[in-house]
């Protein structure tokens, strides 16, 4: 295949719209909400979690409350992302919001834990549907130099909800219901939804997307048969019981024929040939660990604490935030290390090390530890999670080619939802094959509890403390057998730490890593263009000199215009080549000007022969076009310089990527034009 073909062969993605300011904010606010709601149903319901259990029984379902969520939300994000290309990102957008608003009546209205459970994965599809379109939505309707800040922001509400949402769940258990926790998104998703019809514009890909259907059904029934069978084992049915080997076999089948589906799918949704790359392998198996290892833990800490501490469910989200502490920060602190020395190796092998001291300093936990010391361990816990989390999706970036950005990130994000899937599951399985006979003993020494009783933590405290303390070192003991188990894992992750190769990192890649949105990133677009746009625009956000580098360019273009009339220019080009014309009282209004304050640079612009106007509508003549074209030219080898480490030996990839920065550089030029002031 040609360059020029493939070049044809994928169109630039549209424009941004033009959006005022106000505009842009209002846009920003509505993609939050759906975010937030979004990353806010992962933890909110994990202080509700006993309770809930207390409510409708089915302790051994526990677990699934949280996992049915992320498992539909892991599929929905794969699928979505396609459906936004093919119908419209702002219809999806609302699609997803209505199914979450469904997914929440069912759950707040539950009378069951299997409804519970449906509800929660309507609520997973839901969520993943805002969760993927909201970051492509900043792509859609934001600058690409303004793009990296409200990307960082987005990303960073997703790290916010992990402090307010297991504080907010006990909030309203406490005080309101359980079933709060999920009506609570009704009222917030119907004023979304009609905001995004108000003020999000419509704006759909140019290609039709290729989806993998099948890659991504395999992947869904085998993760979820394992994660069934991890769940089931020891509770409903023995280890070795057929229905047990049947599940984990056919499971080990589906995965199989996944990747064998992968190797030959025209676009598939996890390729391959991506695990040929060491960095990605690593880590991928150290998100899928972390993962497992954070939403495990965040799960069933406030079921420690409300048993063990006789603490309530506000009591217990206010309790875990030693360890969200410990793990924003740390998260906050190494992406800063490493934008200024660029290495990050260490990070990875250290936070490995410090979470598996966290999980057996919390394995060590009793009703006789006191509260600080119990903070401690969380914050310890904390620090390691921040300490590895934050740099693995830099280091694959780093080291991919550009035009498998999106995969590669994406993928990442995969298996640390992944992980946290099965870490829910996992930490389940232990916490209820454990209880069973620790509670079994307990009632030995405490005859005559009812077991009613032992159920909620409220009835818990309510019995005389010599009666209920052997329940009370029943669940300290359930608990401790967890983390003690859990340990293992990160030990496996501290070795596998130390296979992450340390690359120079990318001047884009650098500028990316301090932004704690990196690390709390909601599932992103797997698209390749946005991705590289992405990395420019955090490139563009933290350098230095920031507004000189259009007249930087300007000089080193060679091109003997001054500042204004360039800008002249760029506006006549752009507003010909978008909207089939330009007059001065249009560049005027668009930049909220008086027309006079606009007309000396347009005067200058005619005088030197680089525009022409009749009837009042301005247009290049062939000198100002090769103008344009020399600045344009100064952008690209600007990008050029800066988003190293991009070439690929295949001529078909190389035009793709010519075509992405091209459109890029286009868009900087324009975005550059709207920046400059305009001379009187």
């Amino acid at each position: 295949m040609s360059d020029t073909t493939m070049t044809e062969a994928v169109p630039a993605p549209p424009s941004p719209p033009s959006l005022s300011r106000r505009q842009t904010n209002v846009v920003f606010l509505t993609i939050v909400l759906g975010m937030l709601m979004a990353a806010l149903d992962q933890t909110i319901v994990s202080t509700a979690l006993p309770t809930i259990v207390a409510d409708l029984g089915g302790g051994g379902h526990m677990a699934w409350v949280v996992t049915a969520y992320l498992l539909a939300e892991t599929v929905a994000t794969v699928l979505v992302g396609k459906f936004g290309d093919l119908f419209g990102r702002k219809i999806v957008f609302q699609v997803s919001a209505v199914i979450f608003i469904a997914g929440s009546v069912v759950s707040g209205a539950a009378n069951g834990m299997a409804v519970l459970i449906i509800g929660r994965a309507v609520q997973g599809v839901g969520g993943g549907g805002l969760m993927v379109t909201a970051m492509a939505l900043i792509a859609d309707v934001i600058p690409l130099r303004e793009r990296g800040k409200y990307q960082g922001a987005l990303g960073a509400v997703f790290g916010v909800t992990t402090v307010v949402g297991p504080t907010l769940g006990g909030l309203f258990t406490d005080h309101a219901s359980w079933r709060w926790c999920f009506y609570v998104n009704i009222p917030i998703a119907a004023v979304m939804i009609v905001m995004a019809a108000r003020t999000i514009p419509s704006v759909r890909a140019a290609v039709r997307p290729v989806i993998d259907y099948l890659g991504i059904v395999l992947i869904a029934l085998g993760a979820s048969g394992l994660v069934l069978g991890l769940e089931w084992g020891g509770n409903e049915y023995a280890w070795t019981s057929p229905v047990i080997i049947g599940l984990f076999t056919g499971s080990v089948l589906l995965l199989v024929a996944f990747v064998l589906v992968e190797l030959r799918a025209p676009e598939p949704m996890l390729p391959m040939h991506l695990f040929r790359n060491s960095v990605f392998t690593v880590c991928s198996v150290l998100s899928f660990i972390v993962g497992f290892a954070m939403l495990g833990a965040m799960t069933y800490l406030p079921t420690y604490l409300q048993f063990v501490d006789g603490v309530s469910a506000t009591g217990s989200g206010v309790r875990t935030l030693p360890m969200v502490v410990g793990l924003l920060g740390m998260s906050v602190l190494s992406g800063v290390v490493v934008s200024r020395t660029g290495h990050y190796r260490i990070f990875p092998i250290l936070g490995t090390a410090v979470m598996a001291l966290g999980l057996y300093l919390m394995s060590t936990m009793g009703p006789d530890t006191g509260v600080w010391l119990e903070s401690l361990y969380m914050f310890v816990l904390g620090v390691g999670i921040g300490l590895a989390m934050q740099v693995l999706t830099i280091a694959v970036q780093n080291t991919v080619p550009y035009h498998e950005l999106g995969t590669a990130t994406s993928g990442v994000t995969f298996f640390r939802t992944l992980g946290s899937s099965f870490g829910t599951a996992v930490f389940g399985t232990l916490f209820t094959n454990q209880l069973t006979p620790n509670l079994e003993e307990a009632f030995a020494q405490s005859p005559g509890v009812p077991p009613a009783a032992v159920q909620s933590p409220q009835a818990l405290r309510e019995l005389p403390a010599e009666v209920a303390q052997p329940f009370v070192q029943a669940y300290a003991d359930t608990i401790n057998y967890v983390f003690q188990w859990v340990v293992p894992v990160a030990l496996v992750g501290f070795v596998v730490a130390w296979f992450l190769k340390e690359v120079p990192l990318r001047d884009s890649a650098r500028a990316g890593a301090s932004d704690m949105g990196e690390a709390f990133g909601a599932p992103d677009s797997g698209d390749a263009d946005r991705q590289l746009e992405r990395a420019l625009a955090n490139l563009l956000r933290k350098a230095k000199g920031r507004p000189e580098i259009g007249r930087r360019l300007l000089a080193d273009s060679g091109s003997t215009v001054g500042p204004d009339q360039a800008w002249m220019l760029g506006q006549i080009y752009w507003r010909t080549k978008l909207q089939g014309g330009a007059t001065l009282l249009a560049i005027a209004t668009a930049h909220h000007m008086p027309e006079e304050v606009v007309r000396p640079a347009a005067e200058r612009t005619l005088r030197a022969g680089l525009a022409e106007s009749e009837h009042g509508v301005l247009a290049l003549t062939p000198q100002g076009e090769r103008e344009v074209e020399r600045l344009a030219e100064a952008w690209r080898h600007w990008i050029d310089r800066h988003l190293d480490d991009w070439d690929v030996t295949d001529p078909a990839d190389r035009a793709r990527l010519d075509r992405a920065v091209e459109a890029i550089a286009t868009r900087l030029y324009e975005d550059d034009q709207h920046r400059e002031s305009v001379p009187a």
